[in-house]
């Protein structure tokens, strides 16, 4: 079995790994990168159409997904809520149609495809059906670990693999984001944790609290609706989370039906609904709306609204900000980006007070190095991180490769 990193080498994000065996490939991931600017054509990996057989993707996040647009035709094989999130959220993003048609994921449940059998195993990752995959072709056992934690809801998960994990691995593809960005003693905050903090802000703001949150994280929008359970505030989405929502296909997820929580369109998404016909989904979804005139200014104080840039002049045309608070849930490295930088700049114009109250969807690196010890694999090769030198002091055995290099399992 022969594989060559196209892209994670030496970056995080953009990850695509092509896996060959008896002359026939698959792909794992297709991941748009970081960097990547609107507008611009993406650098696609150099990969025969000719004998590839599927593409794997780990999950539902554009830097493991985002160049499906451009790939050649082949089964895209994922987990069917992440294939649910995707279809859900391609319309209100600028990209191509996306190729979606393969098999489901199923939690440690073997596809045979080709000369591959690909087991999926299920982890806790900010992103919602997300999936480690154990490679195995030719009497050979790769492990790819995809982008996984062990400190979110899910946590379970990760530590069943660890305590049991499959044998007799000879490669590991381990992804290191937190690698630099944490020491070996750090302890990333659980979404627990988050809920008391959330809970506290919300306690503290006798206004609207806005929280600038993916609404892909599912996690966090759980976190978020429990503390507005607790503090009596109404959960405020807009009809994309919503969406989000539905497709997770989960009856214990909040869902815009549910008490405590509220749809609000802002002016660019009813322009969207319009132009595009969208009116089932918003009748599926319109049975607790509420609007920013005639709600979230008469009574701010008793609403959490999930945040987005887009909302910025309605709430302003609302003159509901009053006594507000922004609480920025995501990476803190995307407040140095100009998006954001005009959020705050509009944060401040309004004397809102900030928080930052978030946790990483990556694993901390003393559990990168119980989850390496535990598959205890023939080598360990990096992948998704940008300082590959940390990695030996997690596993002492660890092989690096360069973006486009054919190399052995």
């Amino acid at each position: 079995m022969k594989i060559r990193i196209h892209r994670g080498a030496t970056e995080i994000g953009g990850s695509c790994v092509e896996v060959e065996a008896s002359g026939l490939r698959i792909l794992i991931d297709a991941g748009l990168p970081l960097s990547s600017q609107e507008g611009v054509p993406p650098v696609l990996p150099d990969v025969d159409p000719e004998t590839l057989c599927g593409i794997v993707i780990s999950h539902p996040h554009l830097d493991h997904y985002g160049l499906l647009p451009w790939m050649p035709l082949a089964p895209v094989l994922m987990g069917a809520a992440a294939r649910r999130i995707v279809q859900a959220a391609s319309p209100f993003m600028p990209q191509r149609p996306v190729n979606l048609a393969g098999t489901d994921l199923v939690n440690r449940q073997p596809i045979h495809i080709g000369p591959f059998c690909i087991t999926p195993f299920l982890v806790d990752h900010s992103a919602y059906d997300a999936y480690a995959l154990l490679i195995e072709a030719n009497g050979k056992r790769l492990f790819y670990s995809g982008d996984f934690r062990a400190h979110g809801r899910k946590h379970a998960l990760v530590d069943k693999l660890i305590s049991s994990p499959p044998p007799h691995i000879d490669a590991l593809l381990l992804e290191g984001t937190t690698l630099g960005r944490m020491d070996m003693e750090g302890i990333p905050s659980s979404e627990d944790d988050l809920e008391d903090e959330f809970v506290r802000v919300f306690q503290e703001t006798e206004g609207l609290a806005l929280i600038h949150a993916s609404g892909q994280n599912i996690d966090r929008l759980v976190t978020i609706y429990r503390a507005c359970l607790i503090t009596g505030r109404t959960l405020v989405i807009d009809i994309y989370t919503a969406l989000i929502l539905e497709a997770t296909g989960n009856p214990h997820i909040p869902q815009s039906q549910w008490d405590q929580i509220a749809l609000c369109i802002p002016q660019g998404q009813r322009i969207q609904i319009k132009k595009n016909g969208w009116f089932d989904a918003l009748d599926r979804h319109s049975g607790r709306r509420i609007y920013p005139k005639k709600h979230l200014a008469k009574k701010p104080g008793d609403y959490a609204l999930i945040f987005r840039g887009l909302w910025m002049n309605d709430l302003e045309r609302a003159e509901c900000l009053d006594g507000a608070c922004l609480i920025h849930s995501q990476w803190e490295g995307y407040l140095n980006e100009p998006r954001f930088k005009d959020i705050d700049t509009w944060r401040q114009r309004h004397g809102m007070t900030f928080h930052y109250a978030h946790t990483s969807g990556h694993a901390c690196p003393a559990k990168l190095k119980r989850f390496a010890n535990a598959l205890s694999p023939k080598i360990l090769v990096p992948i998704h991180s940008a300082v590959l030198e940390n990695f030996d002091s997690i596993y002492p055995n660890v092989v690096r490769h360069a973006d486009g290099e054919w190399w052995e399992a």
